[in-house]
């Protein structure tokens, strides 16, 4: 397919191609400073693409966009310890879940459903939730995934509800602007 469809595209570009087992990639990216498309088959694609969410930061923070061939969008959220976590509140016990993933797939589809069906409106309440979650985290309101490894001075760890309580006030202020 590359061959026949693809070669003169990239080779016009400037894009070198090559294919490589999942092993050899797993080598490739880890001693990599970037710089390159990755494209991967299903189940790869989820181990590797969790697998740098967490070297970078946080599982919890990461979506991933999915269109088929013929044109269908599909938002998810990647949820590492979920289970976990829901096994800790299944005891009654506080948990401090990372929302963010969830609420950046739902305004995804949000963002989508609004473009296709000319729905601004839609649009920008996406646009104004997503907005309103990084500036709650940025002021230091942050599950205890992030409080662990952010600079930002004297942040205040919330827990699963508080967390969303608070993106809910930000965005209630964003809204009422």
């Amino acid at each position: 397919m590359y061959d026949e469809e693809y070669r003169d595209k990239f080779e016009a570009a400037g894009i070198t191609y090559f294919y490589t087992l999942i092993d050899d990639a797993v080598a490739r990216v880890m001693r990599s400073e970037g710089g390159f498309v990755w494209a991967l088959k299903n189940y790869d694609g989820d181990v590797m693409s969790d697998m740098m969410a967490t070297s970078f930061g946080s599982l919890a923070m990461m979506t991933s966009i999915l269109v088929s061939p013929a044109g269908y969008f599909e938002y998810e959220a990647a949820h590492g310890t979920v289970q976990r976590h829901y096994y800790k509140h299944l005891k009654g016990e506080k948990t401090s879940t990372n929302s963010v993933a969830t609420i950046f797939a739902w305004t995804g589809a949000l963002r989508k459903r609004g473009e296709l069906d000319q729905i601004p409106e839609l649009v920008r309440f996406a646009d104004l939730l997503d907005e309103a979650t990084l500036e709650t985290i940025e002021s230091g309101k942050m599950t205890g995934d992030l409080a662990l490894i952010t600079t930002i001075p004297d942040v205040q760890k919330l827990g699963t509800e508080e967390f969303i309580m608070a993106i809910k006030e930000t965005l209630d202020s964003k809204m009422n602007a």
